[in-house]
Parts: C-alpha cells; sequence; structure tokens
C-alpha cells in the first residue's frame, strides 16, 4: 500500500496549466511535497508560489518531455531536493487539428515525442527512483480517446492509444518481477483546460472540447486518490464510461454517428478564428491556468467517478497477489 499522501513525494510532468496544473495544486493541498516540471518556466514560476502561498512545499523544474535527458534530470533533482520520489505522474500534451491528409509527419512525429515519448521517458526515470525508494506508483494521463478515436484530432489520438499499449505492458512486467510498483491509467473525458486554446488548429477556427466537460479538478481528485489507492484504470466521468462501453459493444456505430459532420465537427469547433498561436514547439509565454475558456457548462463533479470509476475490480485484485506471490518467489526468507 502507498504511502498517506501527506508524506508523498510528487512528481507532475506537465504541471504547467490544466489538469497537471489542477494536480499539482491538489496534492500540495493534502500535505504532499510537490515537484513541478513543464516546458513553461512563467507558468511554473506562477504555480509554486501558489502552492507556497496555501502553506504547501513546491519545486519547479523545466524540462521539455521530448527530451530523455531532461527528465533523468528531473528525478535526479527531485530525489536530491526530497530524498526519493513516491508518485510520479505524467500528464504533458500537445494537440493538432486537422484531416490527417492535412497534418504533417513532422507533426505527428512531434506530438507523438511529447504526448507518448514524453511517457515512456517518465516511465525510464521514474523507475530506478522508486525501485530505490521501496516501491510507488506511476500514474499515466491519457484519456477517452484512448479507447475510442474521433475525427480531426488524429495525431492526438493514436498518441493516446500508444500510451494505453505502454501502461498495459509495464502493469504486467512489474506484476511479473513483483515489484512493488503501481502503474494506474487516467481516462478523462473532455475536460475545460486551456488545452485547446493551446493547440494548433487547421480548420481556420479554434478548437473546444465535445460536450459534456468536467472540470480539471475532477481529473485531479482522481489522479491523487490514484496515489494512494491505485487502480488499473480510472475513467473520469461518465461521458468517457459511455464513449468506452460504445467502442467495445458497437464501434461501427460510433464510427457512423461520428461521420455526422454535425456531431463529429460541428462539436469540436467554436466560431472564434483560430490565432495562429500554439504550444506544439514552444512553451507559451503566459502565466498559466487551471480552467479553459469553454463558453458551456462545465460539470464540477463527477458521481460516476466516484461511485463506480474509483472501484478495484476482480482481475485487480489477482494480480495483486501475483505480484505478491512473485515478489515472495524472489526474496525467499
Amino acid at each position: 500500500m502507498p504511502k498517506p499522501v501527506s508524506e508523498q513525494v510528487v512528481v507532475v510532468a506537465g504541471a504547467s496549466t490544466g489538469i497537471g496544473r489542477a494536480t499539482a495544486l491538489a496534492f500540495a493541498a493534502r500535505g504532499a511535497r510537490v515537484v513541478c516540471a513543464a516546458r513553461g518556466t512563467t507558468a511554473l514560476d506562477t504555480l509554486v508560489a501558489e502552492i507556497r502561498e496555501r502553506g504547501g512545499t513546491a519545486v519547479a523544474v523545466p524540462a521539455d518531455v521530448a527530451d530523455a535527458a531532461a527528465v533523468r534530470s528531473l528525478a535526479e533533482l527531485a530525489e536530491r531536493q526530497f530524498g526519493r520520489i513516491d508518485t510520479w505522474v505524467n500528464v504533458a500534451a500537445v494537440g493538432i487539428w486537422g484531416r490527417v491528409e492535412d497534418i504533417s509527419a513532422a507533426e505527428f512525429e512531434r506530438v507523438m515525442r511529447v504526448n507518448f515519448l514524453g511517457h515512456v521517458h517518465g516511465v525510464h526515470a521514474a523507475l530506478p527512483a522508486l525501485r530505490r525508494a521501496g516501491g510507488g506508483v506511476i500514474i499515466g494521463v491519457s484519456s477517452g480517446e484512448g479507447k475510442r478515436a474521433v475525427p480531426l484530432s488524429g495525431p492526438y489520438v493514436a498518441s493516446k492509444f500508444a500510451l494505453q499499449g505502454l501502461y498495459d505492458t509495464l502493469r504486467m512486467e512489474l506484476a511479473q518481477e513483483g515489484a512493488p510498483i503501481a502503474v494506474t491509467t487516467i481516462l478523462p473525458a473532455s475536460v475545460d483546460t486551456p488545452f485547446f486554446e493551446h493547440a494548433r488548429s487547421k480548420l481556420g477556427v479554434l478548437v473546444k472540447p465535445p460536450p459534456p466537460v468536467y472540470a480539471p479538478e475532477v481529473v485531479a481528485a482522481s489522479i491523487v486518490f490514484a496515489a494512494r489507492r491505485p487502480r488499473r484504470e480510472i475513467p473520469v466521468g461518465g461521458a468517457a464510461a459511455a464513449f468506452m462501453l460504445g467502442q467495445r459493444v458497437a464501434p461501427a456505430l460510433l464510427d457512423a454517428a461520428l461521420s455526422v459532420r454535425r456531431l463529429g465537427i460541428g462539436m469540436q469547433r467554436t466560431d472564434r478564428p483560430d490565432t495562429g498561436t500554439d504550444n506544439v514547439d514552444h512553451a507559451l509565454p503566459d502565466p498559466g491556468r487551471v480552467h479553459g475558456a469553454h463558453p458551456g457548462r462545465v460539470l464540477r463533479h463527477s458521481l460516476f467517478t466516484r461511485l463506480i470509476g474509483h472501484r478495484q475490480r476482480p482481475g485487480e485484485l489477482l494480480t495483486a497477489a501475483l505480484t505478491a506471490l512473485h515478489r515472495r518467489g524472489a526474496n525467499p526468507r
């Protein structure tokens, strides 16, 4: 069982805005010591200042998760500063909206470097530190779109599908080893963050999350929950679970529904002209925000997530038992 959150040292990779920022604030509010990493130094500085003003403990580490050496340095700094790492959270992501044929190979590669390889780099940096600490938790923030594709965000969808394979593989390998390291994948529905305003759009207009839309704090609460009570996967928001169920039961029907222009395209477009600025290649020089500018209703709670999403499944209990069995076999008394 992981330590109480108040006793943990937590690294949040991708902490400058949105879900990552909300997560860093939530961990700090629970008493954890938080290492906040992202490309944007201004946003990191305002985040750490906010945490400290509220009585929390945090340090800022500028790092691009696409740079493996920078992520290793992040882990080393966290251990030097606080002595260990208990939970590592991979959040960082960028997005490009447009038809697949209109998005260049270089743009696909950049999204994969951040959204997928950034998580790989985080895993590679976190595992040795977690072993030295005697165990811990790796939490990867994926998306409902890691289970079901939608049109116009091909690079993002592909990267999230890749994360599914990464974390599922890692989870089984650690169980085979008997390692006291848990792996949780977070699968949010649409979330009101600056991610959409910071995305690159080839549609001529800014993009938006399709409804229903949840507040970033709902996702952050599930991440903090997983740091203490790891689960295999946590769908955040009933909409995410419905999306996943639809893909399992009737994927072709979902294809047809999302091929209707008003649904598949209309729900992702705003009427605001594209600004021509994005954070795909470089961080934007803004102070960082948790919330986006979604004009519609934003759900502040998810009863489904609390009652169903956080529940432990029978298969997870079996995997935990096998992990313990393998650990005893590797360390006979």
